[in-house]
């Protein structure tokens, strides 16, 4: 059958262009074997990333139909049929097919669909993704796991660091300090390995401000890419979990304080009450008095406009919500 092509190309700082390609293609072909003989018979000048073509090196990862994925991955027959999906719904339909390839997000393009991965690199880099120093230092033997000690890494140890989480991250697309999901699944990884000797301020460093943990914006975007199933969003959720069991680290910072004092305020009154709500997370119980002043603007505009609440009713079944937050809250010690 013919498919028609359309790849985004594009030289390093110039606008990208559209070039069309038409390729005969069987079902069971992949988009990696469809550009290698467009690269083969009709222009050698495309440029891509490739290496293993058996989902093992990540190299060929691009963005296929608007998705980040695998170019040796993805078949035509797949992509055709999810495409025809999409067609359905939008009343829309070519003659000929068409399968649009474009370079990974997030990252500038080199030329064509190679991009540079250096902030990639980089911010894979800041999370120390390296069993500690200290517990390295072991003079006669080598460190001993367990069957479920080594388990806890299985997930985490499957990527492949393709790209795909941190070409499909709005976290890191509107937030150049967030370090990015593939960063913190492997952050995750060394939370969990029990060879590992400085959870303590690995729990710190990613606890800070937005360009950890607190920075992801939870979208999903990353798990649904993920080739290999690391769910990246699963494994920063965990490492939330260990920073809120830290009570040093809830009572340091506003990004905990943010979380705590909501489900604390839900539980007390159903919903939130406003009042309390800034002054315990922005003000820290009185504690901050410069983030208190930074409160007063904003709390003087509401006044003039009649919307700052005078008192606080709790909703109604609030007995119920609070029974609820206490249920997931033991299952979740384990009691």
């Amino acid at each position: 059958m013919e498919v028609i092509f359309k790849i985004i190309r594009q030289e390093q700082n110039s606008a990208p262009v559209v070039q069309t390609y038409l390729v005969e293609a069987e079902s069971g072909n992949t988009i990696l074997d469809c550009l290698n003989r467009i690269k083969w018979e009709q222009d050698g000048t495309l440029a891509f990333r490739k290496n293993c073509r058996n989902t093992i090196c990540g190299s060929c990862a691009m963005r296929i139909n608007g998705r980040s994925a695998l170019a040796c991955k993805e078949n035509v027959g797949s992509e055709l049929a999810r495409l025809k999906q999409i067609a359905a719904t939008t009343n829309r339909a070519n003659s000929i097919p068409e399968i649009t390839i474009a370079p990974l997000g997030n990252m500038p393009v080199i030329k064509d669909l190679v991009v540079n991965m250096s902030s990639f690199w980089n911010n894979l880099e800041a999370v120390a993704p390296y069993v500690s120093t200290k517990a390295r230092l072991v003079p006669e033997r080598e460190f001993l796991q367990s069957p479920q000690e080594r388990s806890r890494l299985d997930q985490t140890g499957n990527c492949i660091m393709c790209g795909a989480c941190y070409s499909e991250c709005n976290a890191r697309e509107v937030n150049p300090d967030f370090v990015g999901p593939h960063a913190l699944a492997k952050a995750y990884r060394m939370v969990a390995d029990s060879r590992d000797s400085d959870t303590e301020n690995r729990l710190q460093s990613y606890n800070e401000g937005t360009k950890g943990v607190w920075g992801c914006t939870r979208c999903l975007y990353c798990d649904s890419v993920c080739p290999m199933d690391v769910a990246p969003l699963e494994q920063i959720t965990k490492i939330k979990q260990e920073i809120l069991a830290n009570k040093q680290l809830v009572d340091e910072t506003r990004s905990i304080r943010h979380r705590k004092v909501l489900v604390d305020l839900v539980k007390e009154g159903g919903w939130i009450d406003e009042r309390q709500f800034g002054l315990q997370v922005v003000g820290n119980y009185f504690k901050d008095l410069r983030g208190l002043l930074s409160l007063a603007p904003l709390g003087l505009r509401m006044i003039i406009r009649g919307k700052f609440p005078l008192s606080f009713e709790p909703s109604e079944g609030t007995q119920q919500v609070r029974s609820l937050i206490e249920s997931v809250q033991q299952q979740g010690t384990g009691d």
